[in-house]
């Protein structure tokens, strides 16, 4: 099995160089650890001897899924249902009863880094629950697009289908009952909530345009593992991709302060949100 010590500094700082210009992770020092936690079954799978080896026949591109596997292993993907609560919050009180008078349909919202679907599932339930209450809803069209660099992820999101395990996290028991299906052990997203959500690939680092633009945009918990130049680049970027007016909500421990002036930070008795200047 491939230990921390199997790593020397060369080859980790190859590695460290390799997953900041794939995908904009900055590994910090001393994290050898986490490479071996994150590739040692790929390594083991591949029939690769080590981290040189990988490295080496990445940039020969043989074999060439050999890339995209790694930043699939690399990327975090926790994530959970009404993950932190208070955006949700605030996406539900708030900022549906300024898009319902303010927007020209259809309202478009984009999940970046949605992982393995919980996030815009999440927002695609609010809206059903916000719609039901008003039926004449101005929302009712709206197009939610998730987005994610790993290709594992967004395959596991565009089925919605999840374990008991995956549900305990933030379900209730009368949203479960609402929205999902129970189907030979594991619990299946209604098509109400899946038509909703197109799923594609995009890496953060390169450009959105072909994304369109959109009333809301959730980059929640992803800053945090990039450099200040690239949080720069991602937020001057996403505020072009943002409407006037329209909502970015950031991860808890994230902000823009220092990065750019493109947004105001309005406050809320359920949590911060960044309106577009």
């Amino acid at each position: 099995m491939l230990q921390g010590n199997d790593i020397s500094q060369a080859d980790y700082e190859r590695f460290r160089l390799f997953l900041e210009q794939a995908c904009g992770i900055v590994l910090g020092d001393g994290k050898q650890y986490l490479i071996v936690s994150r590739l040692t079954k790929l390594l083991r799978d591949e029939k690769i001897p080590s981290v040189a080896d990988l490295l080496n026949a990445i940039q020969r591109g043989h074999p060439r899924h050999l890339r995209d596997a790694v930043i699939d292993a690399m990327t975090t993907n926790e994530t959970s249902w009404f993950r932190d609560g208070g955006p949700f919050e605030v996406f539900e009180k708030m900022t549906l009863a300024d898009l319902e008078t303010r927007i020209t349909p259809p309202c478009k919202i984009w999940s970046a880094a949605c992982s393995s679907g919980q996030e815009p599932y999440t927002i695609s339930m609010i809206l059903s629950e916000y719609i039901r209450k008003k039926p004449d809803s101005r929302l009712k069209s709206t197009q939610i697009i998730a987005t994610d660099i790993s290709n594992s992820m967004l395959a596991m999101a565009r089925r919605g289908i999840y374990e008991e395990h995956a549900l305990i996290r933030g379900i209730s028991a009368a949203r479960r009952q609402q929205f999902f299906k129970q189907l030979e052990g594991s619990w299946h997203i209604v098509d109400e909530l899946k038509q909703r959500v197109q799923f594609r690939e995009q890496n953060l680092l390169q450009s959105y345009t072909g994304l369109g633009r959109f009333d809301v945009i959730l980059c929640r918990n992803v800053l945090i593992y990039f450099s200040s130049q690239r949080k720069t680049d991602i937020l001057t970027r996403l505020a072009q991709s943002l409407n006037p007016g329209g909502y970015l909500f950031l991860g808890a421990s994230e902000t823009i302060s220092g990065y750019t002036d493109a947004f105001d930070l309005q406050r809320t008795p359920h949590g911060v949100v960044y309106r577009r200047r």
